[in-house]
């Protein structure tokens, strides 16, 4: 009974994290203020072909999860879920947000946007059904080139960003926040919505971030 509880408590955790995260998202869109690394891209991308951004999102994603192909990288139920969730519901959101102008409407959305964001992640990653894509991109590099992780992150993001950002994605002030927040916030969320292990151990360490947790995208 306590296994399917915690089972149970574990899918909750991994679709409602991944449907926040796309609705947080669409308010960093909406705010305009600037956007996380990836989505930067997106919108990018979505400028360039007409196509909703979340459904470039999930293409892209797609995309991604084949390059873990010669990584030799598994992906797991929280994988194909983040491909498949995140864009719809930022697209969903996107739909329903009405357009705003006013700096006294975007900068409460834009925070409330990146707070969201972090709380998204906590409950993902706690979930612990596999890495998003783009992080299991990241750590496969990792592992196959003994580069670090904050290396080989800080490059691709930088790569990410400088394309989104010259295809007409929104790059900005939010963009700033979002990378100085994002990193306390999910860890705060991290402890906040930990799923006990059966040992009565947590699922996250406290003390330091799973190599896994750099954050799904």
């Amino acid at each position: 009974m306590k296994g399917s509880r915690r089972l149970g408590r574990r899918l909750f955790q991994l679709y409602a994290g991944l449907a926040l995260y796309g609705a947080s998202s669409a308010l960093l869109v909406q705010a305009g203020l600037g956007l996380e690394p990836w989505n930067v891209l997106h919108q990018g991308l979505s400028e360039l072909t007409g196509l909703n951004m979340g459904v470039v999102l999930t293409i892209v994603g797609a995309i991604v999860l084949l390059l873990w192909v010669p990584l030799r990288q598994r992906p797991g139920l929280g994988t194909v879920s983040n491909v498949l969730v995140i864009g719809f519901a930022m697209d969903a959101t996107l739909a329903v947000l009405p357009e705003v102008h006013s700096l006294a409407v975007r900068v409460p959305l834009l925070l409330a946007g990146v707070v969201l964001n972090g709380m998204a992640t906590g409950l993902y990653i706690t979930a612990d059904f596999g890495p998003g894509p783009r992080d299991g991109l990241m750590t496969g590099l990792h592992r196959r080139t003994g580069r670090s992780v904050r290396l080989i992150r800080t490059a691709v993001e930088v790569a990410v960003v400088a394309t989104g950002f010259a295809l007409g994605g929104t790059v900005g002030v939010g963009t700033i926040l979002y990378a100085l927040c994002i990193g306390p916030l999910a860890q705060f969320f991290l402890r906040v919505f930990a799923v006990p292990r059966a040992s009565g151990r947590s699922a996250v360490v406290a003390t330091g971030q799973p190599e896994r947790a750099i954050l799904p995208r």
